[in-house]
Order: structure tokens, then C-alpha cells, then sequence
């Protein structure tokens, strides 16, 4: 099963705050620990939220909407994804992470979406076309 690993924004990541070198050498090992277990397929920090933007939808409208954003505690300050047997896999791998933050932090573990998961709803032509983009970019 494929995960997305969420590093939960904190007051600190917001105001630009940048990791130091003992958390990023640490962070830089884990991820190697990841790879070279075949976990991790993807993974990056993201900036605060103040450099990003939001669209939101309503019918055919759509609303920009710049940041910051006010919720903290809702954002994401990094993620990664990863290929696990299951959800203990999953929290296993996230207790040996290094703490991502100084002081407390959160990492939040979310079950991607495979195309089994939509049974029936998923025609042979959506599946064909799901499969050629996969192939195009890689992805698995």
C-alpha cells in the first residue's frame, strides 16, 4: 500500500524558520534508511504557507486565495509517500523518525487511493487511461 507521510506545520515552520544542520543531517539519514529499504518514493519540505496560494471552487467559480494561512495545526510543512505493507509498516517507520520540529510536532499517515479502492465505479477506459499516465510519468 502506497502512504502519504505529513509533517504537520508548526508556529515556527510558518514564520520561516529554517531546520538546522544537526536536524537536517539526521532528517538526510532517515531518508536514506527509507530508500534504501525500498520505502520511500517521493518526499520533500514545502514552504510556509505565506508563499502559497489557494484555489477554491464553487460551480464554475474559482477564488484566489493567497496566504498565510491561519490554522497552523492544519497545514503541512513537508511529506513524503511511501510503499509499505500496511499501516503498522507505516507507524513503525514514522516512531524512528527523527523529531521534524524543535519542540512538539505531529506526522500525520494517510492510505493513498489505489484504483481497487473505487471497485466498479473504475470502467476498463478509465483504468486504460489511469495505467498510460502512470507509465508516462513514472509513477506506480
Amino acid at each position: 500500500m502506497r502512504v502519504i507521510v505529513m509533517v504537520k506545520a508548526t508556529e515556527g515552520s510558518e514564520a520561516g524558520n529554517m531546520p538546522s544542520t544537526e536536524l537536517l543531517e539526521a532528517m538526510g539519514k532517515f531518508n536514506e534508511e527509507l530508500v534504501n529499504a525500498g520505502i520511500m518514493l517521493a518526499g520533500e519540505g514545502l514552504h510556509p504557507s505565506s508563499r502559497g496560494k489557494r484555489v477554491a471552487f464553487d460551480g464554475a467559480s474559482r477564488l484566489v486565495i493567497d496566504g498565510p494561512f491561519t490554522e497552523t495545526k492544519e497545514l503541512v510543512a513537508g511529506f513524503w509517500i511511501w510503499q509499505v505493507k500496511d499501516m503498522d509498516e507505516a507507524i513503525a517507520w514514522v516512531k524512528r523518525c527523527p523529531n521534524p520540529m524543535p519542540g512538539p510536532s505531529e506526522i500525520e499517515i494517510r492510505p493513498i487511493f489505489e484504483a481497487a479502492d473505487f471497485g466498479d465505479l473504475i470502467t476498463p477506459e478509465i483504468a486504460e487511461r489511469d495505467d498510460r499516465l502512470r507509465e508516462r510519468i513514472g509513477g506506480n
